[in-house]
Order: C-alpha cells, then sequence, then structure tokens
C-alpha cells in the first residue's frame, strides 16, 4: 500500500464539535436562535401530556367518587387546551425544519467555499501525497455527514436534552424516594454510553478514513483501467481491492455493532426502570400512608414534604418515566450519526487547518509601456511585461524592471524528502531568449528543475534569480504567470475547445484563441471536428487522440503569451508527422522567449543554445549541439545510441 493510502491514527477531538458550533454562530445566529426557540417550545409542550396524566387522572378519580357532572367541564377544558398545545408545537416543528433546512444547505455550501477555497492555496506536495479519492471524499462524504448532524442530530439531542431536563425536574418535584430509582437507572445507562459509546465512536472515525482510502484506490484504478488491462493485472488489482474492502467492512462492522447494540440496552434499562418505578410506587401507594412520600408538591400543598403517594401521582410519573427513557433512546439512536460527523469533522478540519502554500512575495509582474526611456505600467495587453518593486526602501514611487527572460541558478540543492537530496549543487543560466535544453535518464532532476523555476517547490539551498530578482521575492502568481508550461500529462477540462484554449488566457478573445491554434498547427483538426471550436470535450478530453490533446495545451500555453516557456516532454505523444508540424509552431512561439524543453527525443533539442546533460541530480555536460558531439562524451553515446535514455 502506497503512502497515500496510510490512515492516521483514529481519534476524535471534541474540539471539532466547538469548531463547527463556533462556525454556525457565526454565519446564522438568528436562525440558529430562532431554531432554538423552536425547540425548546416543541420540546416543552412534549412534556406536557405528561403532566397532564396526573390531571385527568385526579379528576377521573374526583369524578368516580363525586359524580362526572361536577368535573366535566375540567375535563373539556383540559382537553381543549391540549389541543391548542399541540397546534402550537406543530407550527414551531415546521418553523423549525424549514429554518433547519436553509441553514443546513447554507452551511455545508460555506464548508465545501472554505475547504475549496482553502485547496487552491495547497502547495503541489499536498496533493503528492494524497489520492484524488481521498480528497473528493471531503467534498462529499465527510460533508454528508456533516449534513445529517445539523439537519438531524444536533436539534434532536437539543430537544431530547431539555425533554429529559424537564421531566427529572417534574419528577423531583413529585416524589423523591421514586427519582431515586430512577437516578439508579441514570447510573447504568451512564455506565453504558461511557463504555459503548466510546468505542463507537472510534471506530466510526475508523471507518470514514477506510472510505477515504477506498475511494481514493478505486479513483485510481479507474484512471489506469487500460494498464490494468494491458498487463493482465485484473486479478492483482482485484486482490488488493479486497484487502482495502475488507478494512473498510471490518471498520463498519465494529462500529455499527457497537452502535447498534447501544439502543437495545438503554432500552431494556428503561423498560427496567419503568417495571421498578410501578412496583415501588404500587408499594408507596398501598401502603396506606405508612410509608411516607418526601415531594416538593406536598410542601407546596400541605406545608410538609411528607405525604403519602397517590395514584394520579404515579400515572404520571410512569409517563415520564415512559418518555425518559424514551429520549434517552433517541439520544442513542444519535451517536453513530455524532461519531460519524465528528469523524468527518476530524477530516474537513484537517484539509481546511492545511498549511497553505507560503508567499513573502512583494515584486509584481504587469504590463506596461515605454515613454520617454522610461518604463510605465499599463492596464492593457501590450505585450511588453515588467517586473514591478513596490514603492519601499526609500523609493517614493514603485520601481520597473523590463521582463528578459534572464535565470539562473546558483548551487542550487533540492530533495522532495528531507535528508533525501535528487539535485546536487546545480548551477545553470538561461539568457533572454536563450532555447535550454535538459536531457539524461528518467530521475535525472530535468523536470525537478523546472518545479523550481516555478516554485512548486523551493530550494534547500543556494538561489535562483530571474532579471537579476531572487524568485522569493516575486509573488508566486506573477511568477507563473510570466511562465507558459506545456506538460506531458495534458489536462483538459469540460467545456468547449474554445474554452479550453482560453484557459490560458481567460479575457482572450475567439480571433486570439484561434490564432494560438494555427500558431500550434491546431486549426486545422479543430475545423474537422463536428462543431469546431464550439465542440464539447469531456473532463479527459477522450473524444480527442492523445496527440490532439497536446496541440490543444501548446496552443493554451501560446494565447498566454508568456515571457518564457518551460516544454516537458511537448511532444513525446505525438506522432513523428504531426511533431514536424508542431515544431514550426513551437519555432514561432519561442521566438525572442527564454524556453526550457525537457525532451527524450535528442533530435528536437539539435537545435537548442544550450544543452544539459544531467545525471543523478548533477550536470555532467553543458553546450551546443555541436560542441557537446565533438565532446564525445554521454550525451555523443545518448545521440548515437550507445547509450540509451532509459
Amino acid at each position: 500500500m502506497s503512502n497515500k493510502n496510510k490512515k492516521p491514527a483514529a481519534k476524535i477531538s471534541m474540539k471539532s464539535i466547538g469548531r463547527l458550533l463556533k462556525f454556525l454562530f457565526k454565519d446564522y445566529p438568528a436562525a440558529l436562535c430562532m431554531i432554538g426557540v423552536c425547540i425548546v417550545v416543541t420540546a416543552v409542550i412534549g412534556i406536557m401530556p405528561s403532566v397532564y396524566i396526573k390531571t385527568i387522572t385526579s379528576y377521573i378519580v374526583e369524578g368516580l367518587s363525586s359524580g362526572w357532572s361536577s368535573i366535566a367541564g375540567d375535563i373539556a377544558a383540559t382537553i381543549f387546551l391540549m389541543i391548542a398545545l399541540y397546534i402550537v408545537a406543530l407550527i414551531s416543528s415546521t418553523l423549525q425544519s424549514q429554518i433547519t433546512a436553509r441553514v443546513t444547505q447554507g452551511f455545508l455550501h460555506k464548508m465545501r467555499t472554505r475547504m475549496f477555497s482553502g485547496m487552491q492555496k495547497l502547495p503541489i506536495r499536498y496533493f503528492d501525497a494524497h489520492t484524488d479519492g481521498d480528497i473528493m471524499s471531503h467534498y462529499t462524504n465527510d460533508i454528508d455527514t456533516l449534513r445529517q448532524l445539523i439537519s438531524q442530530s444536533l436539534p434532536n439531542l437539543f430537544s431530547a436534552g431539555i425533554v429529559i431536563t424537564g421531566i427529572l425536574l417534574i419528577m423531583l418535584y413529585y416524589s423523591i424516594p421514586l427519582m431515586l430509582v430512577v437516578f439508579v437507572g441514570i447510573f447504568f445507562m451512564v455506565l453504558v454510553t461511557k463504555k459503548i459509546g466510546g468505542n463507537s465512536a472510534k471506530y466510526f472515525i475508523r471507518q470514514q478514513q477506510s472510505l477515504g482510502v477506498v475511494e481514493g484506490y478505486i479513483e485510481e484504478m479507474i484512471h489506469g483501467q487500460k494498464v490494468v488491462k494491458v498487463f493482465c493485472h485484473e486479478e492483482k488489482t482485484q486482490e488488493a481491492f479486497d484487502a482495502l474492502n475488507e478494512t473498510l467492512c471490518n471498520d463498519a462492522t465494529t462500529a455499527n455493532k457497537y452502535g447498534n447494540i447501544f439502543m437495545p440496552i438503554i432500552g431494556n434499562i428503561g423498560n427496567f426502570l419503568y417495571v421498578m418505578v410501578a412496583f415501588i410506587g404500587g408499594l408507596l401507594v398501598t401502603s396506606g400512608g405508612t410509608v411516607p412520600n418526601l415531594s416538593f408538591e406536598n410542601l407546596f400543598t400541605s406545608g410538609t414534604m411528607f405525604g403519602a403517594l397517590s395514584l394520579p401521582v404515579i400515572a404520571s410519573y410512569l409517563g415520564m418515566v415512559k418518555q425518559f427513557t424514551g429520549n434517552i433512546s433517541q439520544i442513542s439512536q444519535q451517536i453513530n450519526s455524532v461519531a460519524m460527523a465528528l469523524a468527518g469533522a476530524e477530516r474537513i478540519f484537517t484539509l481546511i487547518d492545511q498549511k497553505p502554500e507560503e508567499d513573502n512575495g512583494d515584486v509584481t509582474l504587469v504590463n506596461c509601456r515605454e515613454e520617454n526611456g522610461k518604463l510605465l505600467e499599463c492596464n492593457e495587453r501590450t505585450g511588453m511585461w515588467a517586473w514591478k518593486y513596490p514603492a519601499s526602501n526609500g523609493y517614493t514611487e514603485p520601481e520597473f524592471v523590463r521582463v528578459r527572460g534572464d535565470v539562473r541558478f546558483f548551487d542550487v540543492d533540492f530533495g522532495y524528502e528531507e535528508g533525501k537530496t535528487v539535485l546536487h549543487d546545480v548551477s545553470l543560466y538561461a539568457e533572454p531568449g536563450q532555447k535550454i535544453a535538459f536531457v539524461g535518464a528518467t530521475g535525472a532532476g530535468k523536470t525537478t528543475i523546472t518545479n523550481l523555476i516555478n516554485r512548486f517547490y523551493d530550494i534547500a539551498d543556494g538561489k535562483i534569480r530571474y532579471d537579476g530578482i531572487n524568485i522569493n521575492r516575486i509573488k508566486k502568481s506573477d511568477l507563473r504567470r510570466s511562465l507558459g508550461i506545456v506538460l506531458q500529462d495534458v489536462n483538459l477540462f469540460t467545456g468547449t475547445v474554445m474554452e479550453n484554449i482560453r484557459y490560458g488566457k481567460l479575457d482572450a478573445t475567439d480571433e486570439e484563441c484561434i490564432a494560438a491554434a494555427k500558431l500550434a498547427n491546431a486549426h486545422s483538426f479543430i475545423t474537422r471536428l463536428p462543431d469546431g471550436y464550439n465542440t464539447m470535450l469531456d473532463g479527459s478530453g477522450a473524444n480527442l487522440s492523445q496527440g490532439q490533446r497536446q496541440l490543444l495545451s501548446i496552443a493554451r500555453a501560446a494565447v498566454a503569451d508568456p515571457p518564457v516557456m518551460i516544454l516537458d516532454e511537448a511532444t513525446s505523444s505525438i506522432d513523428t508527422r504531426t511533431e514536424l508540424l508542431v515544431q514550426r509552431g513551437m519555432d514561432a512561439l519561442m521566438k525572442d522567449r527564454t524556453v526550457f524543453v525537457i525532451a527524450h527525443r535528442l533530435s528536437t533539442v539539435r537545435n537548442s543554445d544550450a544543452i544539459m546533460v544531467l545525471d543523478h541530480g548533477h550536470i555532467i555536460e553543458r553546450g551546443t549541439h555541436d560542441d557537446l558531439i565533438k565532446q564525445k562524451g554521454t550525451y555523443y553515446q545518448l545521440y548515437t545510441g550507445a547509450f540509451e535514455l532509459e
């Protein structure tokens, strides 16, 4: 299993629920207060039937002894009052559900925005360490657990808490001896909750982690399905999936095992409590008053806490015990959802809390024009670029430096992991307008050098200067805007051909996009598509050949019209005939620009101003094609076929 699929230790921090509530109250304070009021009203009215059982039972006892005519009006008034309260509860509950739905979806919308906004600022290193499927799981499974928490679990827990508190106070008011019996039941319920609930939460977070790993593996296999079939690895792939799926199944089974036994145990404790209250209450009633009942009700009605326990009190007490245990069961039902939501929240906050890509640069890239020998910033696209220094260090006005494309490395060391250096003491220079080529075996460090130019990664030691400016001073967005990159692996987006070309410059006109396509020699095949430039592409561009996708990638870089170009195996997926056409367009694109080229086909770098030969992170040769051929070193052996690039 790769490092991307390793799961962190299963733990849930209660800080997560605090952060969720903080976000909720910050975004929806008024709505949450309204929801709280509705829940309180509904919960309090929900307690009233158990209270009115005592009143109605008292009327019945009085009716049996004194006649029904004397209490008929009281019974009718009580019934009408209860109907009115139920109508109020219905209105309150409906209002609560409507507001909760809006708050829930609004909150999830903002959480997805927070995650995506934060993700856009993460360094490339984060995406190298996490699978696409696992990251996607944050936006689907983890967010869905929050939906259930906010829309159901939290309101139900709040409501149950109010009902339980109210009922306990009323039971204490009615009878202290019976309340002691209830406290014994509560003690056992707390023990069960602590033991089973804790294990349930632990395994639910493992379930969420395992689910992310499985989704990451599935996403990886979907993208690599052709490779799987070509090498007939279906059985091996199935075995790996079965192992991950088995882990998910075990974690989910264990989590639900604890979750599912929780409610029956609580329910049976509640049933036992009901029987004990009925039994002890019956003894107190039939004792003939020889066993006094301590209650606050007696204090208010007779001036003493001692008095006989009556049948109406027992009837009401039993109803409240049933309602009490029912709400405890309701809480137990929500524990699974709460545990899953807290697990999802942990993962969501882990993504949100990721350290963003550092950028301390203050030098920006601007369009400019020259007037009386002085560079001036221009809001329009002029084709002339300048680095803009802020007004500081004694300067009252910004200072502008013309972008020339002079890139230099000074004794650069770099490693993707601490202690593992992949570039050693690399020094090189690319003067304005030069075409610099990197050749060497796979893993020699060619792509790593270009990743350092655009600061996908930061160097461990040394310096990189761009037009004499330390690239750490240049804002990353402006640095990357000055670099046009054509990668070996083409990424197209769902949309039209025109929209995919325009991705290089979002404000480009149709004419500019078409001109860029012609420059990349993509115009011819585009016009043969069903809808030409308006042909819809899916996310992977599956309705195009690999070569056509590469041509669109080159056109996308061309429309950006940057001062510096990086071509990472840009023609590796194009046939020889198409390569000749593309090379002509590339020559025009590279004119008056500094260009870095990575290529396995040495024929594509013959006209480079300088060719760098890399081996295990070291530059071992530098020169033009003719110079390196004369040296008869590594490049000569590669070119003549004595050595082959691996």
